[in-house]
């Protein structure tokens, strides 16, 4: 595998935190009269004064002389709020409404490393890990709007205000508006200790402030990828090889497609072929129409698909691999407590690949200019590595390659490097080749082939209870190979994060606990998917621990509660959501509507948030209806609710998709299902009442646009397991038979 470099996300380093001022600095396009600033930021980030203004352009804030406020976020807005989010912080500080925010995402450039000195919109990081830094930059451009005010209105600073855009001398009842001090400000230093509102006095930040981009999504205003256009542009689409790894060879049809209507040209590509045309349908037909003789690839070719692959022989593989693993958690002795154990009790859990399934196909716009450049639009998570991938495939140094990143339309994990997975090297190919501009969309039919799937995994259990039927012994094995490993380099000593977490370090007072990872190279193009690993291991170890409390003799709900007891945060989550489902029934009961239904209950931990999920489900003639799901969140503190309850609406809705429906088929090495026809997801029949409980604990700022997900399929399936009368351990549950018990 070709693993990407994780200094990518790294440079030089600044003074942590500390906005800088821009505008000083000669920044290029900055307007007459504006105040712009930048943030330094932790890591390894080339000073300002060594970055040559306009081509790697720092995170900035933009007062223009009009008093309308310019942010380019350091994160790619994808559905998630990122952007309001943003606004929220900035303007709460600078004192302007987030209604008066226009933002973009920034280009590539070391300013915007705000992930550990790296960049990357992923992993529920956007808000935690920019919210203080963002916050001073906001404060600081307000003590310097007030300085300039105090110097023109010839009063002490320390009797000024402001109000939203404008700063207010009450005892002599003026006011000068932000714009017409901008141009002022914008000579002054930046303060570097700028004082913070007080929580107490917020306007804005954690109030429910609607979305920034919903007007412009909802009136078909917003812009993304597949709509842009520019001058001289042909557009493009591919046929790649039915196998990852297989070539172009012969075309029977050449000739024929040339004269098809609008075609300009044909072109070959690595694994796939290309037509250029006028418009983007024409191209399709073209590329369609064209008769090609794909060649296997030869043995031993990196990444190629093995001809005879399929999921079903993979799910064999993983139930087969033999453990323990490498260790990623050892708490006493776990092998002695379990012979010690008045019962021990096994199962083994799998989940199936997942596609990613986002509405927008994935795209790419690239412009090959004739001075060596390149212009790239491009949905991506994070700019300065696909600015060097890019410049790879052109052959140029990276800071030859603009990148812009468009709103995205869907996120999920898709837009992220994954080699074979990403339309962009294709366009830049065929940008090159012609000298013109090409836009090149992926059909839903490419991108099934071709997509970066959640892996297939397995984990296996035992666990041993004592006389009391409570659980003394925990091993764990998850069996997969994680997607962390197969993009930034694996440590054979060391177990994948992403291919454990979820079952990890859990917070249950069980005293002897083992988990290890078992690697089984994927042959499949695997990727990050919303919540990663959390996703399916969730999945497995909840409705585990539910198998744990059943054969104990105890109540799943009472027996979280009890091991949490020394976990005041996660207990107190746990009855929280007890309480907003008005009380906790396992069932089975009788509903009002005489259905007979039933209750699960799960728990998950990921990134750095902590929740809480109970549904409420019945079965009706043999699949799954779920009625209510209940969600109680807590991530330390917030920025807005209303983002976090539709956050949490999402996931539940596609964590649902997922439990009962969702599962990629390989077969002789390629996926079966090419659209969505074959590929099920939620429908909005399905989709359940959902109630969500906010709880700010205080504890540092988590996540929210993926915690959501991961305590639905366990919750759901631990209900369906009530009805059932037996327990489900593989996913998706419409390939499961399911009846009621009597």
């Amino acid at each position: 595998m070709n693993a990407i470099d994780p200094t990518y996300l790294h440079s030089e380093t600044l003074p942590l935190g500390r906005p800088i001022n821009l505008s000083r600095r000669g920044f290029f396009g900055a307007a007459l009269g504006t105040l712009v600033l930048g943030m330094s930021v932790p890591g390894r980030i080339a000073r300002a004064e060594t970055v040559k203004p306009g081509t790697r352009v720092p995170a900035f804030l933009t007062i223009q002389a009009d008093g309308s406020v310019h942010l380019r976020s350091p994160f790619i807005e994808g559905g998630q709020g990122i952007f309001t989010a943003l606004a929220q912080i900035v303007g709460e500080e600078l004192d302007v409404d987030p209604v008066k925010f226009v933002l973009e995402g920034a280009p590539p450039g070391p300013d915007y490393l705000l992930v550990s000195g790296g960049r990357f919109t992923g992993g529920s990081q956007s808000v935690r890990t920019s919210y203080d830094a963002m916050r001073r930059l906001g404060a600081a451009a307000r003590q310097m709007l007030l300085q300039v005010a105090a110097a023109e209105l010839k009063v002490p600073l320390a009797e000024l205000t402001t109000e939203p855009g404008q700063v207010i001398h009450a005892a002599s009842k003026r006011s000068i508006a932000y714009g017409d001090l901008a141009e002022a400000a914008a000579a002054l230093p930046v303060p570097e200790n700028p004082p913070l509102r007080a929580e107490k006095d917020f306007r804005w930040i954690r109030k429910p402030v609607a979305r920034i981009d919903v007007l412009a999504k909802s009136t078909g205003k917003a812009t993304y990828s597949i709509d842009l256009k520019l001058d001289g542009m042909l557009q493009a689409a591919v046929q790649h090889a039915p196998r990852l790894g297989g070539e172009p060879g012969a075309f029977a049809n050449e000739a024929e497609v040339k004269t098809m209507p609008g075609v300009h040209s044909i072109h070959r590509l690595p694994g796939a072929v290309a037509v250029l045309a006028d418009h983007w349908w024409r191209a399709r037909r073209a590329v369609e129409t064209l008769k090609v003789t794909w060649t296997e690839p030869p043995a031993g070719t990196p990444s190629a698909m093995p001809a005879d692959f399929s999921s079903e022989n993979r799910r064999a593989q993983l139930i087969a691999a033999p453990g323990p693993g490498v260790p990623a958690e050892t708490v006493g002795d776990t092998e002695a407590a379990l012979k010690g154990a008045a019962k021990v009790i096994e199962a083994t859990y799998d989940a199936p690949y997942l596609a990613h399934g986002q509405l927008e196909p994935p795209s790419a716009l690239a412009s090959w200019h004739q001075d060596g450049t390149l212009e790239l639009w491009v949905p991506n998570q994070a700019p300065e590595m696909f600015q060097t991938a890019a410049a790879k495939t052109a052959g140029i140094a990276p800071e030859r390659v603009t990148v812009h990143s468009p709103m995205l339309g869907g996120f999920f994990g898709r837009h992220f490097l994954y080699g074979a997975a990403n339309p962009f090297p294709q366009a830049i190919l065929l940008s090159k080749a012609i000298g013109r501009p090409v836009k090149l969309i992926w059909s839903r039919e490419e991108e099934f082939l071709r997509d970066a799937l959640r892996p297939m995994a397995v984990a296996r259990f035992r666990a041993g209870l004592g006389t009391d039927g409570m659980p003394v012994a925990l091993h764990a094995e998850a069996v997969n190979e994680g997607t962390l490993s197969r993009w930034f380099g694996r440590d054979p000593k060391k177990a994948d994060s992403t291919a454990v977490e979820g079952i990890a370090e859990k917070h249950y007072e069980i005293p002897n606990r083992y988990v290890g990872h078992v690697h089984v190279d994927d042959p499949a193009q695997i990727g990050f998917w919303r919540s990663v690993g959390h996703s399916m291991n969730d999945f497995f170890y909840e409705t585990f621990f539910d198998e744990m409390a059943d054969a104990g003799k105890q109540d799943p709900y009472a027996l979280r509660l009890k091991l949490l007891e020394n976990e005041p945060r996660l207990k107190a989550l746990l009855e929280a959501v007890g309480d907003l489902s008005g009380g906790w029934k396992r069932g089975p009961f009788t509903a009002e509507d005489g259905t007979k239904r039933a209750r699960g209950v799960a728990m998950a931990s990921p990134f750095g948030s902590e929740v809480a999920t109970i549904a409420e489900v019945s079965l009706k003639d043999g699949a799954v209806v779920v009625h209510d799901v209940w969600v109680a969140i807590d991530p330390g503190s917030i920025v807005n609710p209303r983002v976090i309850e539709a956050q949490v609406n999402s996931a539940v809705a596609l964590g649902l998709s997922s439990a009962l429906l969702e599962e990629v088929i390989y077969k002789d090495g390629m996926p079966v299902a090419r659209n969505f026809d074959n590929y099920p997801i939620l429908s909005p029949d399905l989709m359940p009442r959902v109630h969500v409980r906010i709880v700010e604990s205080g504890a540092p700022m988590g996540g929210i646009g993926e915690p959501g997900l991961p305590g639905v399929p366990p919750a759901v399936v631990n209900a369906v397991s009530v009805l059932n009368g037996q327990r489900v351990r593989t996913l998706p549950l419409s390939k499961s038979k399911l009846g009621g018990v009597g």
